[in-house]
């Protein structure tokens, strides 16, 4: 079995950078994608979904240096999505995980740039 999920949209937060206890680099961020639809009474609707990205090893070392919150990227790869409920009791919510094997940086007018980057090394760990 395979899958594969395409996710373009702003980064919501600088990228964090980090390392396993085995000194293997992942990059973190947060992607918004953000749709947008007029309802049946004519009224603007809009509907933002959030991925937490992981980057591993080179891939999330270049995302690292050259990602910035509010910059347009194309992040493809695995997703996992999980259910949890808030510490304070509120309503369960999910969350999407997306390991990404490609981070393309695009430009404002939806062009990619040359920094592009892909993980040769498809396994997280």
């Amino acid at each position: 079995m395979y899958q594969n999920t395409i996710v373009i949209g702003h980064l919501g937060r600088d990228p964090e950078m980090r390392y396993t206890p085995s000194g293997v680099p992942v990059c973190s961020f947060s992607v918004a994608t953000t749709r947008k639809w007029t309802d049946a009474a004519g009224a603007a609707q809009e509907k933002t979904t959030w991925f937490r990205v992981s980057a591993w090893r080179k891939l999330a070392e270049t995302c690292s240096q050259y990602l910035h919150k509010g910059q347009l990227v194309m992040v493809e790869g695995e997703i996992d999505a999980s259910a949890y409920t808030p510490k304070d009791g509120g309503e369960p919510r999910a969350s999407l995980e997306l390991t990404a094997r490609t981070v393309k940086f695009l430009s404002k007018s939806g062009e990619a740039q040359e920094a592009a980057a892909e993980d040769e090394n498809q396994i997280p760990f």
